[in-house]
């Protein structure tokens, strides 16, 4: 089955009014792959999202890169989802090995984060992926069934949702899994879809992959079978690395 090629820019805590209005600019100038070839979502810092969405072209959406698991209240610092529908903001990225690792957010917080954004109508782009220690000990399996068992109770519509499977060891790292790495994982992520949720869903939902991803190893990356796009980190922040890794749909398209 055919899925939607899906690209995603996390910008991550990096930028300025300047940069960044320079980086949609350079966005908005550019030749993209038309919508039905390429779904593109870029996700810069919260003071940023209302600046991103007001000058980006309507061919690409725009993420936030976190929110909280409770409507409203004395949450000093933290953003509701409903604040993010508020803004016209329709996409969240939730479970980053940063939030996961650095903040500590649980499988428990992550799934509580997952039902809110969704039952508040945003898409999420959900983060999987395991530590390099946890790959060593052959672990890597348990964590990805581990972290998708905490939130398939809380997901009703898995259309809503893009999972991203990010090794932790290769996020800014300048290791890349190898093609079958990435592909042994992200079918076993399919696979376990086929078993715990169903086969329909397994077959449509897009599984994307995440950790230093560049132009000049997206395109075999995208030929894997099970592999639907790409999480990009400091790509993202070069315009001319994340055009290429976003025309990388056409490498899909060639292996279909």
């Amino acid at each position: 089955m055919s899925r939607l090629f899906f690209v995603g820019g996390n910008w991550k805590m990096n930028g300025t009014r300047d940069s960044i209005s320079a980086l949609v600019g350079s966005l908005n100038n550019s030749s993209l792959p038309s919508a039905k070839d390429c779904e593109i979502v870029v996700s810069p810092p919260f003071v940023y999202l209302d600046l991103v969405s007001n000058t980006i072209q309507n061919k690409m959406s725009v993420a936030a890169q976190n929110c909280y698991l409770e409507e409203k209240g004395a949450f000093t610092g933290e953003v509701s989802p409903a604040m993010l529908k508020d803004c016209g903001i329709n996409w969240v990225i939730l479970g980053h090995s940063e939030r996961r690792h650095i903040l500590k957010e649980t499988d428990e917080v992550l799934a509580k984060k997952t039902a809110l954004a969704l039952k508040h109508g945003l898409h999420v782009i959900f983060c999987i992926g395991e530590l390099l220690a946890e790959r060593e000990a052959n672990q890597t399996e348990a964590v990805l069934e581990r972290q998708m068992a905490a939130v398939k109770d809380v997901v009703k519509d898995w259309s809503k949702v893009v999972i991203a499977y990010e090794p932790v060891w290769a996020i800014g790292t300048g290791k890349v899994a190898t093609t079958q790495q990435a592909q042994d994982a992200h079918a076993f992520v399919r696979k376990w879809l086929s078993a715990h949720v169903s086969a329909e869903v397994s077959a449509t939902t897009r599984i994307i992959y995440g950790g230093s991803v560049k132009g000049d190893n997206c395109g075999e990356l995208a030929k894997c079978p099970d592999v639907d796009g790409f999480l990009v980190g400091g790509a993202s922040l070069i315009p001319d690395q994340f055009v290429t890794i976003i025309e990388s749909c056409k490498q899909k398209k060639s292996a279909l």
